[in-house]
């Protein structure tokens, strides 16, 4: 993660403590000098083409950041915890996501 520095951005996150897509348009536009609204625009293509290959059904890996996984997951039996009645859970696709050895070196540096 040593491209543009990005890795370390704290001092780019908001108030409570989450990166946005603002803050990382604003990131590519202080460090590449795009404008405002043409960095907003590459944040927003690159998540865009992100979520398209997920919802395509195609795993999505950002090499030093970690693999976002789509997994198909079969139909089973559920219970309510409430009521110990057992209800069908229906067939369906859940992502996850790893991250990579790099990352999780980083948040276990602090």
């Amino acid at each position: 993660m040593a491209d543009l520095g990005i890795a370390r951005i704290n001092n780019d996150m908001n108030a409570n403590g989450t990166l946005t897509r603002a803050d990382l348009a604003d990131v590519v536009h202080r460090r590449l000098g795009l404008s405002r609204a043409e960095s907003a625009g590459v944040v927003e293509r690159v998540l865009h083409h992100m979520c398209h290959a997920l919802a395509v059904g195609q795993n999505v890996k950002v090499s030093g950041f970690g693999t976002f996984i789509l997994r198909d997951k079969g139909q089973r039996v559920g219970r309510n915890p409430k009521t110990g009645v057992e209800v069908p859970i229906a067939p369906r696709r859940v992502m996850t996501f790893r991250a990579s050895q790099i990352m999780r070196d980083e948040i276990a540096k602090g």
